[in-house]
């Protein structure tokens, strides 16, 4: 039997949106597609916005040769996703609003995708000076873990450990969104090139080599804007009592 011609992705998705949610009040198409960045095993994000759904929902299906990713909300509900992304200070649904091609609008879109960028322009809520000082003593934990550690297999971990938190470090310091997995680097590249060539370099040759100190240099540089490592002197939970 023939294969059939996988479609370009905004036909695609346009076929889609006709076919599955023809009355929709809005859709667009987002992600990697999107952006340029697709790869041999990309799919496609689709957002919809309809207000018959009672509430919002995901869903993953294979149509017109792609993988499809439905993100499907109503008019209010996906303000509580925009208010979820916020918080963790990963803006994923904010992002796709704001980058994607609009498949569909009833008057609608411009509106969503107008809250989505100002959010994302306005960044994650600043860490506090108690916030900051706990993550310190994490990430000097961790590092220290690192450093002391003598076992290969489990270095590989605590250095993952290190990774996700020292981008989580500096990037909210910086007032800047975070990522996780592939975003880690993209957050990082979009807060700073240099530094994120610096920060991949430096666990780069940790995993190829085992080397450590271009690692612990990262760390210590990122650290010392705050003070440095941060052990002696930090407690958690702690009551104190007048005697």
């Amino acid at each position: 039997m023939k294969e059939l011609k996988k479609l370009e992705p905004l036909q695609a998705a346009t076929q889609f949106i006709s076919k599955h949610y023809p009355n929709c009040q809005g859709a667009l198409l987002a992600g990697s597609v999107v952006r340029g960045e697709a790869t041999c095993t990309s799919d496609l994000d689709i957002v919809i916005f309809d207000d018959s759904l009672t509430s919002s929902f995901r869903e993953s299906l294979i149509e017109f040769g792609w993988a499809i990713e439905v993100f499907a909300h109503n008019l209010t509900s996906y303000q509580a996703f925009f208010k979820s992304d916020c918080k963790r200070a990963r803006p994923s649904l904010p992002r796709m609003i704001s980058e994607g091609i609009i498949l569909a609008d009833k008057g609608v879109m411009q509106a969503i995708k107008k809250e989505a960028a100002q959010l994302l322009e306005k960044g994650p809520e600043k860490w506090s000076e108690e916030m900051i000082k706990l993550k310190r003593y994490f990430l000097s934990d961790a590092l220290d873990d690192l450093i002391g550690s003598s076992n290969t297999d489990e270095s590989l971990f605590i250095a993952n450990t290190l990774a996700y938190i020292t981008h989580e470090f500096v990037l909210r310091t910086n007032g800047h969104w975070i990522g996780d997995s592939k975003w880690i680097v993209r957050s990082l590249n979009n807060y700073n090139k240099s530094f994120s060539k610096e920060f991949v370099e430096a666990f780069e040759i940790f995993y190829k080599t085992g080397n450590k100190d271009k690692v612990i240099q990262l760390v210590d540089k990122v650290l010392e804007p705050h003070g440095g490592r941060l052990f002696e002197g930090f407690s958690l939970g702690k009551e104190r009592f007048n005697q």
